[in-house]
């Protein structure tokens, strides 16, 4: 991200998780498209600099492959509020005219995190009133929207299936902006406290963000303690098997049922899950069959039976997620396990190295593979 915002002369600095961005310089270029294709989420810049120069042209977003991703919703929503967009060689092309953007009514065919903010991230800028329908609900919406309400912006809705904005002339940076707790790596943490933990506490947690979670922990057993920003996992054992369905927040999370997969290993019985998000998001049952885990994929369904008795082996972090379960799994295993390509965990895990070996893991980097000893010592 740092390196994108580098090719159009913004400046910004990474320090102690602080991240400082000043634009005053910033120039139009074109964006390295290898780190466009890199991180998925450089989609943003297509909003982001609509807005601020009438125009964005960046290759096609890359990121995890757990299957189709289409941007059809952005851009349906940039034509909407009057830009012209056209995709030739892999690139993509949106000019807004003289008139510059103007305010719309965008219904999103399907409900996407991406989309909704990226139309809110254009629609700031257009002159006029924008509303969102069947937008995202998703608690980082109502992030990006304070932070944006904070620099001048009139988001309103955010957090709801429908988001009014009111366009400004321009936005200023007021103030220190600190961003919500990554829901998603605080599940990854209470499903491993879970499966191999002796009494884990994760901080730094809103509760609410993990409520479909955290309920299907509840209802396979483990006795989570909540508290106001903190949850305690005690020692976990008797657990029953459960069913798992994804959905948009506030449902299930898809980036969560595959480090959720190792604790439904430790149920006494069957567990189903059916992810409705990206079906496709397999990449863990194979490199976790190679471990000794009871697994497979059926009709779009994943199917979790007992595995008591994984073996460390050497497998693959096919992509963020997948790497997480196999973290968790290589825990769980008798011997080491080796997982090659860790950098998808790493840039998806904060320090995650330090968090575990805190907790007395035997986890440590060799080159670009992570080396995960069972827990059991």
């Amino acid at each position: 991200m740092m390196l994108i915002l580098k090719s159009m002369n913004v400046h910004s600095t990474f320090e102690d998780g602080v991240l400082t961005i000043d634009p005053t310089e910033i120039v139009e270029a074109p964006l390295p498209s290898k780190a466009i294709k890199s991180l998925r989420a450089s989609y943003y810049f297509m909003g982001s600099l609509l807005g601020r120069f009438q125009r964005a042209t960046l290759s096609f977003p890359g990121g995890d492959n757990i299957g189709p991703r289409p941007i059809d919703q952005h851009i349906k929503a940039f034509k909407a509020l009057g830009a012209a967009v056209s995709e030739r060689d892999n690139t993509v092309h949106i000019t807004t005219g003289p008139a510059g953007l103007h305010g719309a009514r965008i219904f999103l065919d399907v409900v996407s995190v991406g989309a909704t903010i990226n139309s809110i991230l254009a629609a700031v800028k257009a002159e006029g009133t924008t509303v969102i329908e069947n937008a995202a609900k998703e608690p980082e919406i109502i992030d990006i929207a304070t932070f944006l309400n904070n620099m001048g912006a009139h988001v309103r809705g955010a957090g709801t299936d429908v988001i009014r904005i009111e366009g400004v002339s321009t936005l200023r940076a007021m103030n220190t902006h600190t961003i919500i707790p990554d829901r998603i790596e605080a599940g990854t943490y209470l499903s491993m406290a879970a499966a191999v933990g002796d009494g884990v506490v994760v901080k730094n947690v809103i509760p609410e963000h993990l409520e479909s979670f955290t309920a299907k922990m509840i209802e396979m057993g483990v006795n989570l303690e909540i508290d106001e920003d903190s949850i305690f996992v005690p020692r976990s054992e008797n657990l029953k098997p459960i069913q798992v369905k994804t959905m948009p927040f506030p449902g299930f999370a898809t980036d969560l049922q595959q480090p959720l997969t190792p604790l439904l290993m430790c149920a006494k019985g069957s567990s189903v899950v059916i992810d409705t998000i990206y079906p496709k998001r397999i990449k863990h049952i194979a490199e976790l069959r190679k471990m000794g885990a009871n697994i497979r994929s059926e009709n779009d369904m994943i199917v979790v039976d007992p595995s008591t008795h994984l073996v460390g082996s050497e497998v693959q972090a096919g992509e963020i997620r997948a790497g997480a379960s196999l973290v968790i799994a290589g825990l769980m295993a008798q011997g080491t396990t080796v997982i090659d390509n860790a950098d998808n965990i790493l840039r998806g895990y904060d320090r995650i190295v330090q968090k575990l070996t805190a907790l007395n893991a035997d986890v440590s980097i060799q080159s670009a593979a992570t080396l995960v000893e069972d827990g059991q010592d």
